[in-house]
């Protein structure tokens, strides 16, 4: 026998129960080998060979404590009581699957079993266990969090950045590394240099253990002891699982670019037939009862398999479809208490509707380099600090994607979060966390993310093409996100409120130029805004001008500069959904349109508008609809050039265009 147990204080009927929860995963995945020859599922990712770390980890915590495993962590699945005909219907595309057919094997969580799983980005899902981790901190609970990743995605940026945030803030987080020798077809030597990721552990200050990932007892025994320690004190460390897969990356990669060898030494390491060989040697079971206990395992898995074949494939309905990109939510605006107002600034409105919302939900936490003490670099959160400490207003490490993470962690635990990325430009470095998961968790599976991000946004303060793009049209055209872009203060500040009060993603952009440029009397009280309805600031009858942000105040002063002009001017204040019935209204009284926005004219939201309008207004029109925007080049630094590069010295002449067609 080529692994060595130590029973320690397991008494036999947990080694027992360990060889029923080791068995049940392996023999599900013989059975899965065996229906993707027959075409009966589509694509099957391996955990052969490594069963022994998901159970012995999973084993080894509380209920209710959250794993977060990887693609081949069928065991974790298994061992926390997944529904095994739930689990065959989300393999198959089934509508009783976790994510109704929308996602295939182990890419869906459900939160009652305190599982949060993958998507296909690999480390993503370590930057939300530092929110999920966060979120037991918080609570001041004892609970703690384990999440998994390969020594192939260790490799990635999502893991530096999870791990440096977790130690940062002692965050009760084991991460996981299944070692197992290969990225996909990429050997260990090729993807890093180091020879074992316990040496990790001291440049992040943190506790590192090595164990063997084969033995299932090793594994639960040091994450048991890990676990104990970590609830005493919160700290995370790196649990270092070396292990081998047996089979390919996926079946179809197949594993000619293995050593034979390589199969053959660690064939003698089988987590499965080497822990049988154990309890049958220590007289726990014989072979008959390993076969009796084979026999009723094999009869759960034909039993299950059977509801979920007789289930048809998932039917398309689009109305579904819409409807679950969004955690079901109705918005009830509310309305100022009294009358007061004072005179604020856009900055100070925001300032003003975020500390708001901190007072009514004691569930909200702000994140963002520099926002504590220093109150953030455009002083939003100054004096935060000393109101709601420290947990709440969360200076972050410079790790956009973690912080994202985080965010959608912290939502998962029931809480609220804004996170303050310090420029929208900024975005491209958290950009997978928003576009692949805070987007789509709830269309995959049902998971709501109670996450706003503000943008500081935009040129008109000669900060170059690194602190000036506008940005907000790669966040229109995604699915799952609302985007809102006020231009004046009061909505602002509702429109912040309304924003934090939904419980869906938001991507709030605040032009730059705009903090303390504009300012107007706004109601002191706490009030929210609808998002969604467009507001009409100026009333005519021969163009309509749709735009948003800093556009609107171009389009006041043009307008006020030239009387003769009678103009609907329809500020959007909410890009999606955008107002379209306020939109047509409008063209179809007017007869013609000009879009104006920020952003470069090529693949902005202009584009969507003048398309919308042209649907569904082409009877009405006496023009072609006109765009106006930004030269399609990056925003160039110099105030001549930035000033040449933005629509507003182009815009009367394309709006007389408009006019004289």
């Amino acid at each position: 026998m080529s692994l060595k147990y130590d029973r320690g204080k397991h008494t036999d009927d947990f080694l027992i129960h360990l060889y029923k929860e080791l068995l049940l995963p392996r023999m599900i995945e013989e059975k899965m080998l065996l229906l993707l020859r027959q075409g009966k599922i589509s694509k099957w990712f391996s955990g052969i060979g490594q069963e022994a770390i998901s159970i012995g980890a999973t084993l080894a915590l509380e209920h209710d404590e959250f794993v977060l495993p990887m693609h081949r962590n069928l065991g974790m699945f298994t061992a926390r009581k997944v529904p095994l005909e739930r689990l065959f219907a989300q393999f198959q595309g089934k509508m009783s699957g976790y994510t109704k057919g929308r996602d295939r094997s182990f890419h869906f969580g459900t939160t009652e079993l305190h599982i949060v799983g993958m998507i296909s980005h690999l480390g993503a899902q370590m930057g939300l266990a530092d929110g999920i981790a966060l979120g037991e901190r918080l609570k001041k609970s004892k609970r703690i969090a384990l999440v998994v990743t390969g020594d192939g995605g260790a490799s990635q940026g999502e893991f530096h950045e999870a791990l440096n945030v977790a130690a940062v803030w002692n965050l009760p987080i084991i991460f996981v590394i299944e070692n197992n020798g290969y990225g996909l077809s990429t050997p260990s030597q090729e993807q890093f240099v180091f020879k074992k990721f316990i040496d990790k552990g001291v440049g992040y200050g943190m506790d590192a253990v090595r164990v063997d990932g084969n033995n299932v007892i090793a594994v639960y025994d040091a994450v048991e002891k890990i676990a104990m320690s970590m609830r005493k004190k919160p700290k995370p460390v790196i649990l270092e699982c070396m292990t081998f897969r047996m089979r390919g990356h996926e079946e179809a990669s197949g594993t000619r670019y293995i050593p034979q060898e390589l199969f053959d030494q660690w064939g003698k390491k089988d987590p499965v037939e080497n822990y049988e060989k154990f309890i049958v040697k220590e007289g726990l079971l014989d072979e008959k009862g390993c076969d009796k206990i084979k026999k009723e395992i094999a009869d759960k898995i034909g039993k299950a398999l059977a509801i979920a074949f007789a289930e048809e494939l998932a039917d398309s309905d689009i109305d579904r479809e819409y409807a679950d990109l969004f955690f079901p939510y109705k918005q009830a605006v509310i309305e100022p208490a009294g009358d007061n107002k004072q005179e604020l600034r856009l900055v100070d409105a925001i300032s003003q509707g975020l500390k708001q919302s901190l007072q009514k939900y004691d569930n909200l936490i702000v994140m963002g380099q520099d926002i504590a003490k220093y109150g953030g670099v455009f002083k939003v959160t100054e004096g935060f600090v000393e109101e709601f400490g420290i947990e709440r207003i969360r200076n972050t490490p410079l790790c956009e994607s973690a912080i994202v993470g985080a965010a959608l962690g912290l939502s998962i635990q029931g809480y609220k979060a804004v996170m303050e990325m310090q420029f929208a430009d900024f975005v491209t470095c958290g950009f997978n966390q928003i576009i692949n998961n805070l987007a789509k968790v709830h269309w995959r599976w049902g998971q709501n993310a109670d996450v706003v991000i503000r943008m500081p946004t935009g040129a008109g303060v000669n900060a170059g093409p690194f602190h000036s793009q506008s940005n907000e049209a790669w966040f229109f055209h995604t699915p799952g996100l609302k985007v809102v872009y006020p231009a004046f203060p009061g909505d602002a500040k509702g429109l912040l409120a309304a924003s934090i009060e939904d419980p869906n993603p938001v991507m709030f952009f605040e032009q730059k130029a705009l903090y303390r440029s504009v300012s107007e009397d706004v109601h002191e009280d706490y009030y929210t805004t609808e998002i969604g309805k467009a507001r009409l600031v100026r009333e005519g009858s021969s163009v309509t001008i749709i735009t948003y942000g800093i556009g609107v105040h171009w389009s006041i002063e043009l307008l006020d500069q030239h009387p003769e002009i009678s103009a609907d001017l329809i500020d959007l204040r909410t890009l999606m959904p955008f107002d379209e019935s306020a939109i047509l209204s409008s063209v179809k009284k007017t007869g013609r349109a000009l879009i104006l926005h920020e952003d470069t004219l090529v693949g902005g939201i202009g584009g969507e508008l003048s398309a919308f309008i042209s649907e569904h207004c082409f009877e009405f029109l006496d023009a072609p609809v006109k765009r106006c925007a930004s030269l399609d080049t990056p925003i160039p630094f110099s105030a001549n050039l930035e000033e040449a590069f933005l629509p507003q010295s182009r815009f009367i002449e394309e709006l007389k265009g408009v006019l004289e067609y």
